[in-house]
């Protein structure tokens, strides 16, 4: 699948048209000790937390009011939401013309068991901005008195959102940061990821996010202008990546990355237009260069070690623009 940009869309034409959630929850699990193995949740709770995130990114969306959802987006889609909201604020600060009401329907819930913090689980379930295309959110939380907050989103189209393991009871299986037995740690994706986007190398399948994206970023230089690319992994705090075990014995991660993308016009040449969006981000007056700083998440299929054609296969990225300097 080729990424999809929420929020600000790219720095070269207008600003797209915002994809991003927010999210809260009532109620919570009881857990027995943080070393016993239990439900992230309950599955009423999880459908009241979807319930609660769509009012609350519907009124951030429709308001460009960052307070009425910023307890409930965190980690990536948290930064990106944030971002949006601010530039939406300063072009538009009466609220988002262009605001179309989200509606997600056929949810479906996968609550992993596992012991201690974070918890999280993951909704899949269509949605009334993007056709044919399943939205699949990871709701975390770091303690009992939290409420839940969507750390990623990601698209799938059509039907081909993963089948994940279930036990008899019907819940997921969450799979270790640092679990053995694929072909890459979940906790080492963002950095080898990153790595692989600089150098190439192993350890990925080919596809529209891999070696497609790698060959674009190296043709994106023009006449009178050059771009250059920085890649940075995040991991830390809500940034860290979460893994669910699916039915295959793979697992499907989300991780997140940093990128800052810098245009620089030759003498005699222009820079290419910045859409008020960005502009509204941006520090210092783009005469010659600009950067975007850029995160993003990914969702990708971790393959068990020793499976054919074990590469990691990056599905999607969701990413917008965060930051933005001219000079």
């Amino acid at each position: 699948m080729s990424e999809v940009r929420i929020g600000l869309g790219r720095p070269v034409a207008a600003a797209a048209a915002a994809v991003v959630l927010s999210l809260t929850a009532s109620g919570c699990v009881t857990v027995h000790g943080e070393l016993e193995v239990v439900p992230t949740t309950t599955k009423a709770q999880a459908a009241r937390a979807l319930d609660t995130f769509v009012a609350a990114y519907n009124k951030a969306d429709r308001t460009n009011d960052r307070d009425a959802d910023a307890k409930y987006v965190t980690g990536a889609l948290g930064a990106i939401d944030a971002a949006k909201l601010k530039a939406g604020h300063v072009v538009s600060p009466k609220g988002n013309p262009k605001y179309a009401q989200l509606k997600l329907t056929d949810a479906h819930f996968t609550i992993p068991k596992k012991a201690g913090w974070p918890r999280w689980f993951v909704v899949d379930s269509d949605n009334s901005r993007v056709p044919d295309s399943r939205w699949v959110m990871v709701f975390t939380r770091n303690a009992v008195d939290e409420p839940w907050a969507v750390s990623y989103l990601t698209l799938f189209r059509g039907d081909t959102v993963p089948e994940f393991k279930k036990d008899a009871d019907g819940w997921g299986e969450a799979v270790s940061p640092d679990a053995k037995g694929l072909a890459m740690r979940p906790a080492d994706l963002s950095e080898k990821y990153t790595g692989y986007l600089k150098d190439g190398g192993d350890g990925f399948a080919d596809g529209a996010n891999t070696s497609e994206w790698r060959a674009s970023r190296q043709k994106s230089t023009r006449p009178g202008l050059a771009t250059q690319f920085i890649d940075e992994p995040l991991t830390s705090g809500d940034y860290a990546p979460v893994a669910l075990r699916t039915e295959d014995g793979g697992a499907l991660a989300f991780f997140t990355t940093r990128r800052y993308e810098k245009q620089t016009a030759s003498p005699g040449s222009d820079l290419p237009t910045i859409s008020p969006s960005v502009k509204a981000l941006m520090s210092g007056d783009a005469k010659q260069s600009a950067t975007y700083g850029y995160v993003s998440n990914q969702a990708a299929i971790v393959p068990a070690a020793g499976s054919a054609g074990g590469g990691v296969r990056v599905l999607n990225r969701v990413e917008g623009i965060t930051t933005a300097e001219g000079s």
